[in-house]
């Protein structure tokens, strides 16, 4: 039995890709055997609040002492952060916007990226709590940035790498589906190709 967590990031709907074919496998994944679970965030349609004030003050603040508008944005963090920990499987899917990812996965981030919860500090430094997990990231882009020219321009990959990896998830692969704005038979080949490896991946899972 497993628990998978698809987490999704587009603006874009129904027209967005990476949130169609993360889906899409987040379902094979938990059909691939009896009693798997499934649970989806959607943060484009229910977007985490960014962090401010009484975030920062309120993760060091003892629970019994924070404030009203505290103790409402650290429970909400609570709530991402078990579920991370509650599943061995992760979905992630975002659509690469200006080099990076969307701003609500990056919130996403700044809500599990939780000293004392996800990671601790320690004699030999920072060590990541969130360990044991696969994680498949699902991200489309209109150009390619795999290779060639646009590589350098891909800040989304190493981010998503370092900030996952902090916490603990190393077991990180990427699912491109990239070129989507180079035309139609390009849009079509890269949605194709993508579904085509995530069928292999929920197969051998």
């Amino acid at each position: 039995m497993s628990s998978i967590l698809l987490v999704t990031s587009s603006p874009r709907g129904e027209a967005s890709h990476s949130t169609r074919v993360a889906t899409e496998f987040a379902k094979k994944l938990a059909s691939a055997k009896l009693g798997n679970t499934l649970v989806t965030r959607d943060l484009a349609t229910t977007p985490l609040p960014h962090i401010d004030s009484d975030f920062a003050a309120g993760i060091y603040t003892p629970e019994e002492t924070r404030t009203a508008p505290q103790a409402k944005v650290v429970g909400v963090s609570d709530v991402v952060v078990d579920e991370l920990m509650a599943a061995d499987t992760i979905v992630l899917a975002t659509g690469m916007i200006n080099f990076n990812i969307s701003s609500t996965l990056k919130s996403w981030l700044d809500h599990v990226m939780r000293s004392g919860k996800t990671f601790s500090y320690g004699a030999e430094g920072p060590k990541g709590l969130v360990t044991g997990k696969k994680v498949y990231v699902v991200l489309a882009s209109g150009g390619v940035y795999s290779n060639g020219p646009g590589a350098s321009f891909d800040h989304a990959t190493p981010y998503l790498k370092t900030a996952l990896g902090f916490i603990g998830m190393t077991d990180v692969e990427f699912i491109r589906i990239e070129g989507v704005a180079m035309g139609a038979d390009a849009e079509a080949k890269a949605v194709s190709s993508a579904i085509e490896l995530t069928n292999g991946l929920a197969l051998a899972a």
